[in-house]
């Protein structure tokens, strides 16, 4: 929006933008106070609004530099407000300030589009007409919530906003990629994942809620999103055993994806080979999560509800996030220790022993060049480190699951086809190759 001041006056630019927002912040106070109140205890609406966008747009421009006149103006308009919601109160017994502080916001519209990016106001009117229309959804929201949610949500902006910001970023050990941060920050992860898939299964998603946690864990960590899964598959009941191992497949799924896009990225040429792969693998990940949810799905009892405990208890699963980070560590110093002693002649060792850990910085750095190693060597170690992760990841199902008996033949049987596809496709790899 920025380029109009090119062609038109700043002036009219801004005049226009500031009543064209008015207007519809206003008129959506129309509808929703008629909706709400009817037309007698309207305080304005679309003319009402725009017209007060308008005067802060004028008192503002008069002096744009000290603002007295804008700032006076807006003390007016305040006592005017204050005075309106007093008569509506004692008369009419309704109550609310909302349509004051929107009335403000629309006042000062004049010098947040002067002196601020298009993006920045285009955010703000955008935000108004939104809230404006979710108080029926914020109400209903406040309804659900559990007692102790307030304080769930504060321990995990603790964790992520105050603790993990303090951390050093520094090696514990001398040439050990192994920091504090970098600890404590695989913690965060898996509290993350864990807390959003029970916001997403709580209030969004409440029939599918724990297949998109798969979707969208996996885009960040599959293993982190996996231990998840598998620790919430303990309380589950049996009619919901499938749709966890299905959410674990298709966090797999959303793996090979990352790793797509991040090859796409990095190098070109490796892409090149390994693409047909990676689509293969995520269609062959994703198949295997619907297979393993379809197939127990005509025996599930229609409407049998979720177990209060994946509803309601310990949605952060600290005690996981702690094992997952200690996993971490052990298996970054056997990954670094391996290469120390194997050197770089042992690279296809060391892409099975890197699936131990997180595979991401062993393949950015072999899509990097680093030793100056052939593509399809690279490609091939790319693609042996993922299928370690793979293996990994099924160990740690089984084991954040408890072995629960009823778990175990549909995430050996899920993730095995995966593997055995896997295998396949390497074998064949190296022939062509």
């Amino acid at each position: 929006m920025e380029k109009l001041y090119n062609y038109f006056p700043a002036e009219l630019v801004t005049f226009v933008l500031v009543t064209l927002f008015s207007l519809l912040i206003g008129l959506n106070q129309r509808k929703i106070s008629l909706k709400r109140e009817g037309e007698t205890t309207l305080f304005g609406t679309d003319r009402t609004f725009t017209f007060i966008g308008i005067l802060g747009y004028l008192l503002y421009i008069l002096d744009p530099s000290e603002m007295r006149l804008f700032m006076g103006g807006g003390l007016i308009l305040g006592l005017l407000l204050g005075i309106n919601y007093y008569v509506k109160q004692a008369q009419f017994h309704v109550f609310g300030v909302t349509t004051i502080i929107i009335a403000l916001i629309t006042y000062c519209l004049a010098p947040i589009v002067s002196t601020q990016p298009s993006w920045f106001y285009v955010m703000v009117v955008v935000t108004v007409l939104l809230f404006t229309e979710m108080k029926r959804t914020f109400t209903e929201i406040a309804q659900q919530m559990e007692n102790d949610e307030i304080a769930t949500l504060a321990k995990f902006l603790a964790i992520s906003g105050i603790i993990l910001p303090m951390l050093p970023n520094e090696n514990i050990i001398p040439e050990v990629n192994l920091t504090p941060y970098s600890i404590w920050l695989a913690t965060v992860v898996v509290s993350g994942i864990s807390y959003l898939s029970y916001l997403l299964r709580r209030y969004v998603f409440r029939e599918s809620g724990v297949l998109v946690s798969g979707v969208i864990g996996g885009l960040y960590s599959s293993t982190a999103t996996i231990s998840v899964l598998a620790r919430k598959s303990r309380t589950a009941q049996l009619n919901e055993i499938s749709e966890y191992v299905a959410a674990m497949l298709l966090a797999v799924s959303m793996m090979f994806l990352r790793f797509l896009i991040l090859i796409l990225i990095f190098s070109k040429d490796v892409f090149s080979i390994v693409y047909p792969y990676l689509l293969i693998m995520a269609v062959a990940a994703a198949a295997s999560a619907w297979l393993t949810y379809a197939r127990d799905k005509h025996r599930q009892k229609a409407g049998q509800p979720t177990s209060e405990e994946e509803s309601s208890s310990n949605p952060l699963e600290f005690k996981v996030a702690l094992i997952f980070a200690i996993l971490f560590v052990v298996f970054t110093l056997l990954t670094h220790y391996t290469l120390l002693y194997a050197g770089t002649g042992g690279l296809n060792l060391l892409s099975f022993i890197t699936g131990l850990s997180d595979i991401t910085p062993f393949i950015l750095n072999l899509l990097q060049g680093t030793g100056g190693v052939a593509t399809l060597v690279i490609a091939a170690c790319s693609m042996q480190a993922i299928i370690s992760n793979i293996v990994v990841n099924m160990c740690y199902a089984i084991f954040f699951s408890g072995a629960r008996k009823e778990l175990i033949p549909r995430i050996l049987g899920g993730f095995g086809t995966v593997i055995s596809i896997n295998l396949l496709l390497l074998v064949i790899f190296y022939f062509i190759w």
